[in-house]
């Protein structure tokens, strides 16, 4: 261990790794504000990612475009912990570092900007939609309702602009996002699951420190909430467990929800829905449910479903989730 790891966390500023969009600095300022609460300093330091220097597609930049930078800075002791998207982060475990949290969840659904306040169903037939993500796209074509749909890059405030100028009709984002810019109001619809099914992990943040460094492990397990840990173990594995290159269009939700025992006792369960893509890109639809303790062996045994019913097997490249 490092002479700084080996050093008291409640004594010593910790600096924690962040990007530099809108959207990180305000995950990380939750973050930082939550430990500063607890008493311990905190500094943050910007890491610039190769997904925020470039506007190619995320899919056509390759495994671990943003957060492959923040763990290297992370490695070489430049900051203490990092904090990403959870669905950013490559399926496979890096034995370097350790997911020392995973704070409660902001809400995972998608949701609808549109022009004119309009929904979903109301936009008229021919109506262009952005969205960056595979999933949302495959998912929006499926309902069926003879829009257009067109790829596009950038950060929230951009896109929502190309709405306010009339390039788009509308786009399709995440709500966690929103809410954690404070731009709820901007929304016109929030997309139900039965609709549009989240990304895995989706509204989730992961926060990494080294794996040797115990004493910052041990300070940010505080931030921790296990229901949220069960839900996107679950969901990740089900992504694992298809493969997971950024052009596949997977959806993934899990929840713990009450539920009785054999001897009529309220304990907890974890729900877990998943959809997937034919290689005609037809989509199928799957659930399962178990205990909170197997989140891992369900999200396998899902995807493991989704495949036997003839969603397209993907290259095991570990990369990231699906935005």
């Amino acid at each position: 261990m490092t002479q700084r790891a080996s050093e008291s966390a409640l004594t010593r500023t910790l600096r924690i790794g962040t990007r530099g969009s809108a959207l990180a600095l305000a995950q990380a300022n939750f973050v930082a504000d939550t430990i500063r609460k607890a008493g311990c300093p905190v500094e943050q330091i910007v890491v610039s990612t190769t997904g925020d220097e470039s506007s190619a597609p995320v899919a056509d930049l390759g495994i671990g475009v943003f957060t492959s930078a923040l763990r290297e800075a992370l490695a070489r002791g430049e900051v203490d912990f990092a904090v990403h998207s959870f669905k950013d982060l490559p399926t496979t475990p890096d034995p370097r570092f350790t997911l020392a949290a995973v704070p409660v969840r902001e809400d995972p659904r998608d949701v609808l900007v549109a022009r004119d306040g309009l929904a979903l169903a109301q936009l008229p037939s021919g109506s262009v939609v952005g969205t960056g993500s595979p999933r949302r796209a495959t998912q929006l074509r499926a309902l069926g309702l003879g829009l257009e749909v067109v790829g596009m890059r950038g950060n929230v405030g951009t896109r929502i602009q190309k709405v306010r100028d009339g390039e788009l009709d509308a786009v399709v984002l995440a709500r966690a996002g929103l809410a954690r810019l404070g731009r709820l109001d901007e929304i016109t619809e929030v997309f139900d699951p039965l609709q549009m099914l989240p990304a895995p992990a989706q509204g989730a943040l992961a926060i990494e420190c080294l794996a040797d460094d115990i004493e910052t492990e041990h300070r940010l397990a505080a931030l921790d909430d296990p229901a949220t840990r069960a839900a996107v173990t679950a969901e990740r594995a089900l992504l694992a467990g298809l493969g997971s290159p950024c052009s596949a269009p997977i959806g993934a939700l899990a929840e713990v929800v009450d539920d009785l025992d054999e001897d009529g006792h309220v304990i907890e369960s974890l729900s877990l829905r998943g959809v997937a893509a034919t290689a005609d890109g037809t989509l199928l639809r799957a659930s399962i449910t178990g205990k909170t303790t197997e989140a891992a062996s369900l999200g396998r045994a899902l995807a493991a479903e989704l495949l036997d019913l003839g969603a397209e097997p993907l290259p095991a490249a570990g990369g990231p989730a699906h935005r």
